[in-house]
Parts: structure tokens; C-alpha cells; sequence
């Protein structure tokens, strides 16, 4: 995965900042609300409202702050059982307000119900790449497969709602085909590595 193959360098950018973060006794839990809370906003106001490129730009920005946090926890000692499920509610509180910020937009003044479409079947298959694994995690069955994680899936919209903000024509087309793709084979992949790791094991009565 590209998240995976970009911790190295990631955390060279970001070690910095933390131990900045750090000495100010910033916690990793607010570094979480904040990010979230921003990305949400960035969403709904930017997004929403048709300033593409902005929006963009401003939920990019507080996504980035997802990366400090677990780092953050790290170099405190690790993080808190609360603080993780915080941050995965985080992600998907973000994640839904920039796909609805975009149904909301184009299901009225940017008119163009097959981007409606393609964003409501990107959020639904959003959330069930993400569900099908902590599922499966919570049954103890491994589930770590899928081509579009969390990471992929916050490049391609990011980047096709920006350069559609800077007057790219049908880059958020293009950007929301690939995701739906993408997440679609990646629900495939997570379904089947669970019947894979699952095989032979029942449930007790």
C-alpha cells in the first residue's frame, strides 16, 4: 500500500513537528479532534459550497494532521485504547463530509447527478473497506489486503476536486471512476481474504 511504502519518509517530515508538539504538551487526542473537526469544516464550507480547489487545499492540510497524532502517541509512550478508537472515528467523520460536501454541491448548483452518483457509491464502499476489516480484526481474523485504502482513497478525491477547482474538465470525473473501482475490487479483496482466514473456524453457540 502507498501508505505503508511512505512511512519512511513520512516520518522523517513529521518527526520535527511532533517533538515540537510534544514539548508544548500538545496531546495526541487533540491533535486527532482538531484535524478532524477542521477537515469536516474545510468540507462542508469550502467544498459545499463550490470552492473546489480551496477545499481541497484546507481538508489536505488538517488530513496531514492525521500523520502527527499516532506519532505524537508513540513518542509519549503509546497511545491510549480510546484515542484509537477517537481516531477511526475521526477518519470516517472526515471522510464523510468531504464525499457528502460533494453530493450536497453537485446535487444542486454544480447540477451533475452522475458525480452524485459516483460519490454516494464511493462512500458506501468507503465505509465498507473499512468496516469489513475492523470486523474482521474484532473476530481476530487478519484482513490487511485491498489496492484503495484510506490513503488512496483521500489522494484520488482530494486531487480530482482540486485540479476540478482549478478548471481541470473532468478531473473529478476521472478521479471518482478510478476510486469507485478501485474500492469495489478492494471490498472483493477483503471479502475473500476473510473467507480465506476464516475457513474451518465457527462460532460458539
Amino acid at each position: 500500500m502507498l501508505g505503508v511504502n511512505a512511512r519512511p519518509a513520512v516520518a522523517k517530515v513529521v518527526k520535527p513537528v511532533v517533538s515540537r508538539l510534544n514539548r508544548a504538551g500538545v496531546t495526541p487526542d487533540a491533535v486527532t479532534v482538531t484535524g478532524t473537526v477542521g477537515a469536516v469544516l474545510g468540507a462542508v464550507l469550502l467544498i459545499g459550497t463550490g470552492h473546489l480547489f480551496w477545499g481541497a487545499f484546507t481538508v489536505t492540510l488538517f488530513v496531514l494532521l492525521d500523520m502527527l497524532d499516532g506519532a505524537l502517541a508513540r513518542l509519549r509512550g503509546g497511545g491510549s485504547v480510546f484515542g484509537a478508537v477517537l481516531d477511526s472515528v475521526g477518519d470516517r467523520a472526515a471522510d464523510a463530509a468531504i464525499f457528502g460536501a460533494l453530493v450536497w454541491w453537485y446535487s444542486g448548483e454544480g447540477d451533475n447527478r452522475l458525480l452524485v452518483l459516483l460519490a454516494l457509491l464511493c462512500l458506501v464502499l468507503g465505509v465498507l473497506t473499512s468496516y469489513i476489516k475492523a470486523r474482521a480484526e474484532g473476530m481476530g481474523l487478519s484482513c490487511d489486503v485491498g489496492i484503495v485504502e484510506r490513503t488512496e482513497r483521500l489522494i484520488l478525491v482530494l486531487t480530482g476536486t482540486g485540479f476540478t477547482g482549478l478548471g481541470i474538465p473532468y478531473a473529478v470525473h476521472v478521479a471518482l471512476w478510478v476510486l469507485l473501482a478501485g474500492s469495489a475490487v478492494t471490498v472483493g479483496q477483503r471479502v475473500l481474504a476473510v473467507k480465506r482466514s476464516a475457513a474451518g473456524r465457527r462460532i460458539e453457540p
